[in-house]
C-alpha cells in the first residue's frame, strides 16, 4: 500500500519511449467502464489489458500500478460535476447544482465512494471543481474556516445519501428482485409486528410512503435534507455576515 501522499499527480510524468499503441486517456476510459461494471475489486492491470486487447505491459507505458489508475479514474469522473460560476446564479442554487451533480456522479460510479479519502484528490478536475466551489462560497460571503466547514457539510450530506442509496441498490440487484417486490415480501412481517411499534406503523399507514416509487423517495429525501442544510446556512450567513445580496 503506497503512502497517502504518494500520488500520481505529484510525480513527474512517466517517460515515453517507442510508440505506445494506447493513450492514457484510452486506458482510463476503459478502466472506468470496468469499474462501473464490477467495482474496484474487479479491476486489475491484467483484466484491463485484456479489455483493451493489449497485454498488461502496454499499460505501464502510462500507468505505474493499479493505485495510480484508480486516482486517474476518480479525477476523470469528478470532472462530470458542474459547479456554476459565481454571479451566474444565487449561491443556494449554485450549491444545489453542485450537490445534485455530485450525487448523480456517485450513483453512476458507485466505486468512487469507497475510494474517497483513501488517496489525495488533487487531480486537475478535482482542483477545478474545488476552485469553483470556493469562488461560489466566497461570493456568498463565506470566508476562512467557515467556508471549509460549509463545503464539508454539503459534501458529507451528498456522500452519506449516495452511500446508503448505492448500498440498497446493490442489495436489490443481488436479490434479483425489484425494490417493490422486496418490500411486498416483507410486508407480512411488518403487519405482524405493527402492534409492537404503533407509532411507526401508524406513520407508515398515513404517510403513504410505502406506495411511493423508491427512487422518488430517495430523490425527495436528498432534496429535503439539502434544503434544510441550506436554510440553516442562510440563517447563519445573515446573522454573521449580514449581507443577503447573494441569497
Amino acid at each position: 500500500m503506497p503512502e497517502f501522499t504518494d500520488s500520481v499527480w505529484t510525480r513527474p510524468a512517466r517517460p515515453r519511449t517507442g510508440q505506445p499503441t494506447l493513450s492514457r486517456e484510452q486506458i482510463v476510459r476503459a478502466a472506468i467502464e470496468l469499474l462501473d461494471a464490477e467495482g474496484a475489486a474487479g479491476l486489475s492491470m491484467r483484466r484491463l489489458g485484456a479489455r483493451l486487447g493489449s497485454g498488461a505491459t502496454s499499460l505501464y507505458w502510462h500507468v505505474a500500478n493499479k493505485d495510480d489508475l484508480l486516482e486517474l479514474a476518480v479525477d476523470q469522473v469528478m470532472g462530470e460535476i458542474y459547479v456554476p460560476e459565481p454571479g451566474d446564479t444565487p449561491w443556494r442554487v449554485g450549491v444545489s447544482v453542485m450537490a445534485d451533480g455530485m450525487r448523480a456522479m456517485l450513483l453512476r460510479h458507485t466505486w468512487v465512494i469507497g475510494l474517497l479519502g483513501v488517496r489525495p484528490t488533487i487531480g486537475p478536475n478535482v482542483m477545478r471543481m474545488g476552485n469553483r466551489s470556493v469562488a461560489l462560497l466566497l461570493a456568498a460571503g463565506f470566508t476562512g474556516p467557515a467556508l471549509s466547514h460549509v463545503h464539508s457539510l454539503i459534501t458529507a450530506h451528498v456522500i452519506g445519501a449516495a452511500t446508503t442509496e448505492a448500498a440498497v441498490a446493490a442489495a436489490v440487484q443481488r436479490a434479483g428482485r425489484s425494490a417493490a417486490e422486496i418490500r411486498e415480501q416483507l410486508e407480512p412481517f411488518m403487519e405482524k409486528t405493527a402492534g409492537d411499534y404503533p407509532d411507526y406503523a401508524r406513520w407508515r399507514q398515513e404517510s403513504g410512503v410505502t406506495e411511493m416509487d423508491p427512487d422518488q423517495v430517495w430523490d425527495q429525501s436528498f432534496a429535503f435534507g439539502l434544503e434544510r442544510i441550506l436554510d440553516g446556512l442562510e440563517l447563519w450567513r445573515v446573522n454573521n455576515i449580514g449581507d443577503t445580496s447573494a441569497a
